[in-house]
């Protein structure tokens, strides 16, 4: 027998079967459809609030990471004091502290002129008029000027540190700084929180200043409170323990919109929206975290019959 050619053996072997296409085919074919891979059900809301609660534990646990962090570098530049940068510990001092005077001296001044409106209508029921006095000094000194002095310094700086640092942070400005040798903690956190330190109780000390003429004025004008009886009667109803209660709580608070204002702009990754939403919980962290450090001052304080 003679053999075949080449073209007729290739024409009479059956092509190789493609059995994704054929399976397909017949699915087609049948109108079935392959199973769908079951649908994960949403988290439930223990599921949620547990998930919540793990997120805010680790981050207290990286604040507080933070906060030994900046420590241990503050201990090494009091030890070698050539590496404080004293440069930008000034220029922060100027824009937390100058530039606030403003805001803060307008605000604690209506703070004491709506303390003084409030109290005027009760005090006047029992002739008790020169009592006002009494009630603004302790109530602006003690808590009313430390506290608002810090919110407003919170919205305003706080915000601030973490909006810069988180946008060296998109734009790996950070990074660079640790390529070249440079500590960032030691450029960008610590010349603010030393700053804030020394800045915020001139703050209070102002805020105290404002509270106080503005319910000075306000006692005059509702309950006939003359200036001379106001001052005089300012000196017999505050010691000089109240008014450095009000002082001491500055610094703490100082440090703590500080240090969470600068973690919360290291914590910034991604773009614009990252920013802005490390910005804001930097406020709201800032002023909780004070709230909560007030209350521990008060009860601290109550104990100890200060």
């Amino acid at each position: 027998m003679s053999p075949v050619p080449a073209q007729a053996a290739a024409i009479v072997q059956p092509a190789p079967r493609d059995l994704g296409a054929s399976v397909a085919a017949r699915y087609r074919a049948s109108g079935d459809a392959r199973p769908a891979p079951a649908a994960r059900p949403s988290p439930g809301a223990l599921e949620r609030i547990g998930r919540a609660a793990a997120a805010a534990c680790g981050q207290g646990v990286a604040l507080l990471s933070f906060v030994g962090e900046t420590a241990v570098a503050l201990a090494g530049s009091v030890a070698h004091p050539a590496r404080l940068r004293w440069r930008p510990i000034l220029y922060n001092i100027r824009s937390a502290g100058w530039d606030a005077l403003p805001i803060v001296g307008l605000l604690s001044f209506l703070l004491g002129v709506v303390v003084v409106y409030q109290g005027a209508e009760q005090l006047q029921r029992y002739g008790a008029n020169i009592f006002v006095v009494d009630l603004v000094g302790v109530s602006i000194l003690r808590e009313f000027a430390p506290l608002i002095t810090a919110i407003i310094v919170a919205g305003r700086s706080g915000s601030a540190y973490a909006a810069q640092i988180g946008t060296m942070s998109v734009t790996e400005e950070i990074d660079a700084l640790r390529t070249l040798g440079i500590a960032p903690l030691e450029l960008l956190v610590l010349p603010k929180v030393l700053a804030l330190a020394i800045a915020l109780p001139l703050l209070t000390v102002f805020a105290d200043a404002a509270g106080v003429f503005g319910g000075m004025l306000m006692a005059r004008a509702q309950l006939g409170v003359g200036l001379g009886d106001f001052v005089d009667r300012l000196a017999k109803a505050v010691s000089v323990t109240t008014y450095l209660v009000g002082i001491c709580k500055a610094p703490v608070f100082a440090v703590i919109i500080a240090l969470v204002g600068c973690f919360q702009g290291f914590l910034t990754k991604g773009g614009a929206e990252s920013v802005g939403r490390h910005t804001t919980a930097s406020v709201v962290h800032s002023i909780f975290l004070v709230i909560v450090a007030d209350a521990l001052f008060s009860i601290a304080f109550s104990a100890l019959e200060l």
